[in-house]
């Protein structure tokens, strides 16, 4: 990946629906350029989804984090949560917890039904849940 790409990138983090033509004009590449980058990053998995991110005053969200029995292998244990609706975003990670799920809904009673979900998936030894007041 080399500075364009990069580019490319942070062009799409902040625009997700940005055209070609758009961000070559903005990092001086050709339409047929970009494309080709984008097709490269999507097919070699550096670009995993193009998302969009909703305004919390429009919906509700909340990062938990999860502590899981080591007799459970953590990769697993995410497969599981990914699956669970409303789960946005998982995230292995080291410390004290080894998961940290990101939960979006239209209410904080549609994410709170999804953290009951998560808590009774075999592996899940404890959680941390913190609604997201503001995002930026």
């Amino acid at each position: 990946m080399d500075e364009k790409d990069r580019q490319i990138i942070k062009t799409l983090k902040d625009d997700a629906r940005a055209g070609y033509a758009d961000i070559g004009n903005k990092i001086g590449l050709s339409e047929g350029a970009v494309r080709k980058r984008i097709k490269t990053l999507t097919d070699e998995g550096t670009i995993k989804k193009f998302t969009i991110k909703i305004d919390t005053k429009e919906s509700a969200q909340a990062i938990t984090l999860l502590a899981t029995n080591p007799a459970y292998p953590t990769q697993e244990v995410s497969k599981t949560i990914q699956t669970i609706p409303n789960i946005e975003t998982i995230y292995e990670v080291t410390g004290e917890y080894d998961i940290i799920a990101v939960i979006t809904g239209n209410n904080v009673t549609e994410v709170n039904e999804c953290i009951e979900k998560i808590r009774r998936v075999e592996g899940i030894r404890k959680t941390n849940t913190m609604i997201v007041l503001k995002n930026w």
